[in-house]
């Protein structure tokens, strides 16, 4: 699967995107403070309305989408109170996200203010103190393990389970090479599976393994990102990133997008024809193109934010748009 191969490096597009998800590096280095005590009031330029929304990272929230997956793809959003319990679950693991990112921004605040992005974060710039960004960081769990409850119980229990996983991602998993990886693709399939819960529809194992390697695809892709980011002299790399290869993490990537393609390729054909008009094996299509384009990207030092590529690059937004128009008129034909 040419998934690997490397975007031009004239190309415009590819240089637009790696310079918003990665300062200039003669300017970017020099300018995240590297302790505490350089965190100076010039640093606090948000109100704090804004601090608090920054807190909560909405732009990652577009990942809570895949709660939607399970149902959308069984065709049961047009049934009941499907959609409601959807919407209020997928509300929920904003929520839920919101304040794992708001705790976690408290403990790693230190290590953001040497990174050449992260030290923009409300914590780490000094625009939300760290007692006040935990205090919101577990009322929003909370509320977001009261909404989920609300749905299901079951849902809460994936809740718990996601919030399990990633604390302990943060504490532990993300210092364990390719641990890593599966440990953040876990947090997706979690996301599909709250999805299913709350419809309540079957997961195909198919569309599991979809989510699973889809997500080492993206996870493996930020790591490369963060292994060619360059780094101020006497500022080493993570423990984590010392142990990856590019070449090790190329190989990781081939191989997940690989898997995603076969296995997308299988749960599409699942579904017999209808009307003679192959509408889920047609969605393929755009499907491969958003994982060829996203391979390219990350191929040309892009993947940090994998937030900012998805709502930045026309490609894949365009091939994602056909995704949606195939996926709903199949549901549609077989309704």
């Amino acid at each position: 699967m040419p998934v690997m191969q490397p975007a031009e490096p004239g190309s415009a597009r590819a240089r637009r995107l790696s310079d918003r998800a990665r300062p200039a590096p003669a300017t970017a280095l020099a300018r995240g403070p590297a302790s505490a005590s350089e965190v100076t009031p010039a640093l606090r330029q948000r109100g704090r309305f804004q601090a608090l929304v920054a807190l909560a990272r909405p732009r990652q929230w577009v990942k809570n989408a895949l709660v939607i997956g399970a149902p959308g793809a069984a065709g049961a959003l047009g049934y009941d109170d499907v959609p409601a319990r959807v919407l209020v679950t997928c509300v929920a693991f904003c929520l839920l996200s919101a304040g794992i990112y708001a705790v976690n921004d408290v403990r790693d605040r230190h290590e953001d203010r040497c990174h050449p992005r992260k030290w923009r974060r409300p914590v780490a710039a000094g625009d939300v103190a760290p007692g006040e960004a935990v205090a919101h960081g577990l009322s929003w769990i909370v509320c977001g393990l009261v909404l989920a409850l609300a749905v299901a119980p079951g849902v809460a229990l994936v809740g718990l389970g996601y919030i399990a996983l990633t604390v302990s991602y943060s504490w532990l998993w993300r210092h364990v090479p390719l641990v890593d990886l599966i440990a953040l693709a876990g947090g997706f399939v979690l996301r599909a599976v709250a999805g299913g819960v709350a419809a309540p529809v079957g997961l195909s194992r198919w569309f599991v393994l979809v989510v699973t390697c889809a997500a080492i695809f993206v996870a493996a892709g930020k790591r490369l990102a963060e292994v060619t980011r360059p780094r101020a002299p006497g500022r080493p790399a993570r423990r984590v990133l010392r142990s990856y290869t590019q070449e090790g993490l190329r190989r990781v990537l081939a191989l997940a997008g690989t898997g995603a393609l076969f296995a997308y390729c299988v749960w599409a054909f699942e579904l017999p024809d209808i009307d003679g008009t192959p509408w889920r094996p047609l969605t393929v299509i755009p499907f491969a193109v958003c994982l060829f384009r996203y391979g390219t990207l990350v191929q040309a030092g892009v993947g940090e934010a994998p937030e900012e590529i998805l709502t930045a690059d026309r490609t894949i937004a365009l091939a994602g748009a056909a995704w949606l128009l195939l996926f709903i008129m199949s549901v549609n034909a077989a309704g």
